[in-house]
């Protein structure tokens, strides 16, 4: 994979990732004491980065979240337009782009051979983290509470599901990766002169 151009496989990986983060919103939201849903869609997100990389795994969410600005009812509760992007979640869903690419940066640091235990590390750095650090103040922000409020009910709401996502997404991701391990190296394109 080129810094400048992205392939065949690249694109068909990107797709299925975006389309797997939107299927992981079907289930529904759980509404739990605050103001942004409990959703499966951060396990998605954290799917894309640990299996696809920084680049590819950023680029799945950006599709993502493209195919909801323009209105496709993609996020979970059947939610989709640009006004999600103003509302209470928008810092969890600007932070999905930044914690996918996080995630897939760690997960790329250890190639080849990258350890079970490194992919929960980057999923708790780029999948909580990351994405709390974004979403938390925009959400305090935008509903008016306190940081600390906010935070404390992101460590109580979101937190205890979004471990058990860190879990899944260390396990699948690990395991795809063990079945196979090239799929973070770059294709060789071959060239005729």
């Amino acid at each position: 994979m080129t810094a400048a151009r992205l392939n065949a496989r690249d694109l068909a990986l990107i797709a299925s990732f975006a389309a797997l983060i939107a299927a992981l919103g079907l289930p529904g939201a759980l509404s739990v004491g605050g103001s942004v849903p409990v959703t499966l869609q951060t396990l998605g997100v954290m799917l894309a980065g640990s299996v696809l990389g920084w680049r590819r795994g950023a680029l799945a969410v950006i599709t993502f979240l493209v195919l909801v600005a323009v209105g496709l009812p993609l996020l979970a509760g059947g939610r989709g337009g640009l006004a999600v992007f103003v509302g209470p979640s928008a810092g969890y869903l600007i932070g999905w782009v930044l914690g996918a690419g996080v995630i897939g940066w760690l997960v790329e640091r250890r190639l080849p051979r990258v350890p079970t235990w490194w992919f929960g590390v980057a999923n708790v750095v780029g999948g909580i983290g990351v994405i709390y650090a974004i979403g938390i103040p925009i959400q305090a922000l935008i509903t008016g509470t306190s940081g600390l409020v906010a935070t404390m009910v992101a460590a109580a709401v979101y937190l205890p599901g979004d471990a058990i996502k860190v879990i899944l997404a260390t396990v699948i991701a690990a395991g795809v990766h063990r079945a196979y391990p090239q799929l973070l190296t770059p294709q060789v394109r071959s060239q005729s002169t």
